[in-house]
């Protein structure tokens, strides 16, 4: 079967065998055998295990019932012997896709090599190289006076790092955010993020075109944004004292993929500049070539004083830093720490993907070739009275899904969308507000070939979840 080849069947067809204790019994032996011998009734044992073991806290298990035993590119293969094209790529993490040549050879390279898989923060040569690399593709003003601090290995972990870091580094404790934000799912990083609860940071007006927050699009919207911003920390009775730190997504994706406008994003950075507040950009899902720019900051020309950086620099492996003015580091030893900051096989693999995407100028494809998917969507969408919008950036793209008749969002129907993309061997999530954006993160190594198959797909599934089942 081609890799874009159409799936046929249902993913809804009962099992070819019932599920018997003898089955569910092998099942708990040692694997002896290849995971793509497995039929269908044995992955369908697998979901249901995980069901009962797993915590309710699972996300993606619950809207994508597979259970994956191969991976190559764009292309995962369940257990079932179905082929799905993942625009999901580990939530942005995979820039190169599953299993690429160049990821597998440096993993390969260190497990052959018998370098010590965990060396917490010491020096190595797989260190050192990939921290060269990883500064040879930073903004060059940020890369010519920075540290870096290795982190846990999730991005969660570095924005925490990031905030504690300008809070030591300015004796302030305030932090200011913005609406629709995500930062990730410890405490401090939810605190940060647009749904949180018990707020203890000043939460400032992210524009946007679609539902703006002033009631106003465009550049003017910016503007009041902007002004609103300046207004409240200037304002001694504003209620806002000085805040430790400024953190900004680029591109917010969990948040429903709204690329932050270049002139407003270059504006917080001359506000935060004149009032002695660090700019935190959070790179986690917008670095390594994913919006069509190395880094997200990049199309404003914004140089931040602290990068958080997770997913993509660790080529599919998990690893999370953040990047900084040498003038913050004002930590003492052991400030910060972390077991399993020093991950070996993640550096390598991370160092291959940076020098892979720069070598082979990815942020440039991914920015020709989203804008091609972004206008072809543009097209179907003015027809779809159910597609309120469509936005993004490079290789990061969302299609918000409305109620045709009232235009408010719809999380029912981009669920259903959800459900027509998988029946049709398309991976998709939903994020923005109310879950009602489905998202498009596919490897930055995309074909036209398979940038083909994905709209095909896709556009295919829309007006199929609005027809009655």
């Amino acid at each position: 079967m081609a890799w874009t080849e159409p799936l046929t069947g249902s993913l809804t067809e009962p099992l070819a065998e019932p599920l018997t204790e003898t089955l569910a019994e092998s099942l708990a032996e040692p694997l002896t055998r290849p995971l793509t011998e497995r039929t269908a009734a044995e992955a369908e044992v697998i979901l249901r295990r995980q069901a009962l073991r797993e915590s309710a806290a699972r996300t993606y298990a619950r809207s994508l019932p597979i259970v994956p035993v191969r991976a190559r590119g764009l292309t995962i293969e369940g257990a079932d012997g179905r082929r799905y094209l993942d625009c999901l790529s580990g939530a942005g993490t995979l820039a190169l896709g599953h299993n690429h040549p160049v990821v597998l050879e440096a993993i390969r390279g260190v497990l052959d090599s018998g370098a010590p898989l965990h060396v917490l923060d010491l020096a190595t040569p797989v260190k050192d190289a990939f921290t060269t690399e990883l500064f040879a593709n930073l903004p060059p003003a940020l890369a010519s006076d920075a540290r870096i601090q290795f982190c846990g290995p999730a991005g969660t972990d570095a924005v925490e790092a990031a905030l504690k870091l300008v809070r030591t580094a300015t004796g302030r404790s305030g932090l200011l955010a913005f609406t629709g934000a995500y930062h990730g799912m410890t405490a401090g990083a939810l605190e940060a993020s647009g749904g949180a609860e018990a707020v203890r940071v000043t939460r400032l007006p992210f524009p946007q075109d679609h539902r703006p927050p002033f009631g106003v699009p465009g550049a003017e919207g910016e503007q009041l944004a902007a002004r609103w911003t300046e207004n409240l920390l200037d304002d001694p009775k504003g209620g806002v004292p000085a805040p430790a730190g400024m953190i900004v997504e680029p591109v917010q994706g969990e948040g429903g993929v709204h690329p932050a406008p270049d002139g407003w994003l270059r504006r917080m950075r001359e506000i935060t500049a004149e009032r002695g507040i660090p700019l935190i950009a959070d790179e986690v899902q917008t670095g390594v070539g994913r919006t069509g720019a190395f880094w997200g900051v990049d199309h404003a020309g914004v140089v931040p004083d602290v990068m958080v950086l997770s997913k993509a620099i660790g080529g599919s492996l998990p690893l999370a830093v953040i990047v900084y003015r040498s003038e913050l580091d004002v930590w003492a030893p052991g400030a910060h720490a972390g077991t399993f900051r020093g991950n070996q096989l993640a550096m390598a693999a991370g160092t291959a993907t940076l020098a892979y995407v720069r070598q082979n100028r990815l942020a440039e494809r991914a920015a020709v070739l989203g804008e091609r998917m972004l206008t072809g969507l543009r097209g179907f969408a003015a027809d779809q009275p159910c597609v309120g919008d469509v936005r993004g950036r490079g290789l990061m793209i969302g299609l918000e899904v409305v109620d045709p008749d009232t235009g408010a969002a719809a999380p029912e129907l981009a669920a259903a969308v959800r459900r027509e993309c998988l029946e049709r061997g398309l991976i998709v999530e939903l994020g923005g507000r109310h879950s009602s954006v489905v998202r498009l993160l596919p490897p930055l190594t995309l074909t036209d070939e398979q940038a083909g198959a994905v709209l095909d797909r896709l556009t295919d599934a829309v007006p199929a979840a609005r027809r009655p089942h």
